[in-house]
């Protein structure tokens, strides 16, 4: 590694004014040593396979500090340092800073890559890149600079039109959003569940997610603070939302298009299929050309909103320009399909890849495959029915993308059971791939039945796209917690002489801001929400005391049947 000449403080003093014992006592501080500026390479070439490798390294030694009287000390931070790069050998162009307190400097690919495009450096090409550190003693002193350091970077392209959906966990989902003039501002089609939460990956890494601030949905920070930055989330309606996140303004909006109307030649609302983002409608086509319009009225959710449902906008909205490369606008125009010949055909509007919207009509029937809300564990109970096994005990859909359906059940089975995906349907099943009583996995269509556990009340939770499966046992107590914004698990629920069945007194002084939870366990992972008196696994917070008189209530939850009711006492 060649040795370049570093800072040179030797010569450099500054009047102290330290507590003395004598009025009038100078001290004077002085740097004896030279810095030593050193980097690892002399050319980098960045790929995006090396993103997040180290691509370059800079260190230098650090400078000793001396004051002419030995007794007082030099504080530690007194020198500061700045490593500059620019793309002009002077500096005179645009320079990147960072403010160092180490002795060294380590840049993965991205980060140099974010460097050199900050300076305007082309994609693809050797350009040197000229680095020097700035060292500084106090506000009113003239800095010093090393030398220069130089090193041929040669760029990759970042691309910023694709923004990355990442989950809750901040992996890829696979869904995107696009932004054609890479302007910071990104749109695309969704297919969210109820309460779906988000984050946003650009293409040089940055992660956007709420601005970690109760109250201000829809507004974004990519700040890599977890106190900071929250996921974002959709409002509680689950459907087709057209998504904008603009990280110029740091906000987002959803558009809920809750019908999708297709007119002209053929007539009617048409099908949503979530999971794929697209609309579908069966039709019969009866000439070799038709015209249509697609068109609807949804409702804007956005940081003047929030997630109040009555508080979305009605917007209008149409497609337009043609049908292998449409246009989401507020109005529609008219599409023309041409087709092979008369027949039957399903009209698909595919809103997935947002950077091709398109319509087209395929021959046949293509309709989307309904997901079923319910699955059965037959078996389960043969304990108590006399060894009759049946279709009573049921799991409910609560989370469509992983096909997770939850229920409480009151277990009691002699030889096992099975999870049975239609009711009456004994054929279509899910069986035993591993495990025990209260865990493992599953198989379609398996030989052996998933094993009986000890009678008593479970929380079953039944992944069919996971193929897991696993039990929770239930106690004699339970929770509710956020009734007057007191989030705790001090109210509780005793069992009653029914399996399942909770009851309790609760006191309503106001209504909550955020509603309340039926807490299974003190965990907080695993509990109830609901409307109308209907109780929903992980599902919207209840918010009945927003309707009900200040007073004390009986509070009765039944976990079997997913139910719940309030008596005032």
């Amino acid at each position: 590694m060649k040795k370049i000449l570093g800072i040179l403080l030797s010569g450099l003093l500054l009047v102290l004014l330290p507590a003395c014992n004598k009025d009038g006592d100078l001290f004077f501080l002085s740097g004896m040593n030279s810095n030593e500026l050193m980097a690892n390479a002399t050319d980098v070439v960045l790929t995006v396979a090396t993103r997040d490798s180290v691509a370059l390294s800079l260190a230098w030694t650090k400078s000793t500090l001396s004051v002419s009287n030995p007794d007082v000390s030099v504080p530690d931070n007194i020198l500061s340092y700045t490593l500059q790069a620019s793309a002009s050998a002077d500096f005179s162009t645009t320079l990147v800073e960072s403010s160092e307190s180490n002795l060294s400097k380590s840049y993965l690919g991205s980060e140099l890559n974010t460097v050199a495009t900050s300076l305007g450096l082309a994609a693809g090409t050797a350009v040197p890149v000229y680095f020097r550190l700035k060292g500084s003693i106090g506000n009113n002193m003239q800095p010093v600079y090393s030398n220069v350091v130089t090193v041929n970077v040669t760029p990759y392209r970042i691309d910023f039109t694709t923004g990355y959906i990442l989950n809750a966990s901040q992996e890829v989902t696979g869904t995107t959003l696009y932004s054609a003039t890479e302007n910071g501002i990104y749109t695309g089609f969704m297919g969210a569940t109820a309460w779906y939460n988000f984050y946003l990956k650009e293409g040089d890494g940055t992660i956007w997610g709420n601005d970690g601030v109760s109250g201000t949905a829809f507004l974004l920070s990519s700040e890599n603070d977890a106190a900071k930055r929250w996921n974002c989330w959709f409002p509680g309606i689950g459907g087709c939302y057209y998504t904008t996140v603009n990280t110029v303004t740091k906000q987002w909006s959803a558009l809920l298009l809750p019908a999708l109307t297709v007119s002209g030649d053929i007539q009617g609302d048409m099908t949503f299929d979530r999971p794929n983002v697209r609309w579908t409608k069966v039709f019969q086509a009866t000439s070799n050309s038709i015209s249509i319009q697609l068109s609807g009225t949804g409702n804007l959710y956005d940081y003047t909103t929030g997630t109040t449902d009555a508080n979305a906008i009605s917007k209008t909205f149409g497609f337009t320009g043609t049908p292998g490369a449409l246009q989401f606008a507020s109005q529609a125009q008219a599409l023309t399909l041409t087709l092979p010949s008369t027949g039957t055909y399903t009209l698909v509007v595919d809103l997935s890849n947002p950077k091709a919207l398109k319509v087209e009509a395929v021959q046949g029937t293509e309709e989307p495959d309904q997901v079923n809300q319910f699955v059965y564990l037959a078996g389960i109970d043969d304990g108590i029915t006399g060894g009759s096994w049946n279709f009573d005990n049921t799991l409910k859909l609560y989370n469509e993308d992983n096909l997770s359906y939850a229920g409480v059940i009151n277990a009691n089975s002699k030889w096992g059971y099975g999870v049975n995906v239609e009711k009456d349907n004994w054929t279509d099943l899910y069986n035993l791939g591993s495990g025990d009583a209260y865990s493992g996995t599953l198989v379609y269509k398996g030989t052996a039945n998933l094993p009986a556990p000890t009678p008593g009340l479970y929380l079953f939770d039944v992944s069919l796209k996971g193929l897991t499966y696993s039990l929770t046992s239930i106690g004699s107590v339970i929770y509710v917690s956020g009734l007057n914004d007191v989030w705790d698990l001090t109210t509780t629920l005793a069992e009653t002489s029914t399996a399942g069945v909770y009851s309790g007194t609760v006191t309503i002084t106001k209504a909550s801001q955020w509603g309340f939870k039926i807490l299974l366990d003190t965990s907080w992972n695993l509990f109830y929400g609901g409307s109308g008196g209907a109780l929903s696994y992980k599902g919207s917070n209840l918010t009945d005391d927003a309707s009900l008189a200040a007073g004390s209530y009986t509070l009765n939850v039944n976990l079997v049947n997913r139910t719940y009711s309030f008596t005032s006492l």
